[in-house]
């Protein structure tokens, strides 16, 4: 098995970078759950230069109370060199352990040729792409009270229809690899009586798009509580004919590869056999489980 989606940093810490001996941990602890390769997948939005692209770009989407919530976040996490992250990864690789230099990347509506341009700059084996914001609204924020008031605010149809519309930009770009958490906009416990035409949506895009989408066990942590994807959206990737990966979105030791042989189990049930590995971007497919 695999996990594609691990940070580095916790979302407490400063912004002090950890050292090889925790990547070491890391696959230590992985490889007691059966799994053979992790991706360090960081958050781009931790790194100066992503935000030198980028700019202050929570100014453009209007919104105040989300904005400043936003400009805080930021303020707080992009403090960090992509430069030191990407030599800290390449250097556990050519310790020989078992990781790919990858990347988490947000979307940002119109300014993806920037940020891809900036990536090709660096040894990536994959980018796994996320959608964590609705103009200025983190709507994945759910320990902060402003982002969660929202929920109650908004039109949760409108807010399922607005994330469907950026997955299916995102997908279009052909900046990232694999899809993150892909219906991640649940992740609140807010979903529409009939979510099946999202599901659809975002199935389409991952198939138009050639990429691979993460089975992630994170959500089950979250207040919806079930895994990355629902079901029913699972069935409609693998109807699609989409790759997978499998993945715990860990931020510390002790959710490393959480709970890899339920995803592994939802994906078999399936007839999901294969899963897909990445190296200088290029995908190839390896078997679900280790023989």
């Amino acid at each position: 098995m695999l996990d594609y989606h691990l940070h580095l940093w916790p979302h407490s810490e400063s912004s002090t970078w950890f050292r090889l001996d925790q990547i070491a941990a890391y696959c230590e602890e992985a490889a007691r759950h059966g799994v053979r390769e992790l991706a360090l997948t960081e958050h781009a939005n931790r790194f100066v230069q992503v935000r030198d692209v980028v700019g202050p770009w929570w100014l453009r989407q209007g919104h105040e109370p989300t904005s400043s919530v936003m400009a805080q976040y930021w303020d707080f996490h992009a403090r960090s060199s992509l430069d030191a992250y990407v030599e800290l990864a390449q250097r556990a690789k050519d310790e020989g352990l078992p990781v790919k230099i990858g990347l988490e990347v947000d979307y940002h509506r119109g300014q993806m040729d920037e940020l891809s341009a900036l990536y090709a700059d660096y040894p990536f084996d994959v980018l796994i792409g996320s959608v964590h914001w609705l103009d200025a609204w983190a709507f994945d924020d759910i320990d902060n009270p402003i982002s969660m008031g929202e929920w109650t605010r908004r039109d949760v149809a409108r807010c399922w229809d607005e994330y469907a519309r950026a997955i299916e930009e995102l997908a279009a770009t052909g900046a990232v690899d694999v899809l993150a958490h892909p219906d991640l906009i649940k992740v609140a416990g807010f979903v529409p009586a009939a979510p099946q035409e999202y599901w659809a949506r975002l199935s389409e895009a991952a198939r138009a798009g050639g990429l691979a989408v993460e089975c992630s066990s994170a959500g089950w942590a979250k207040p919806v509580g079930e895994q990355y994807p629902a079901e029913g959206l699972l069935d409609l990737f693998v109807a699609a004919g989409v790759a997978f990966t499998t993945a715990s979105d860990a931020h510390r030791l002790d959710k490393v590869s959480a709970r890899v042989e339920e995803l592994a189990d939802l994906l078999e049930a399936r007839g999901v056999r294969e899963l897909a590995s990445f190296d200088a971007r290029v995908r190839s497919m390896v078997p679900l489980r280790s023989a």
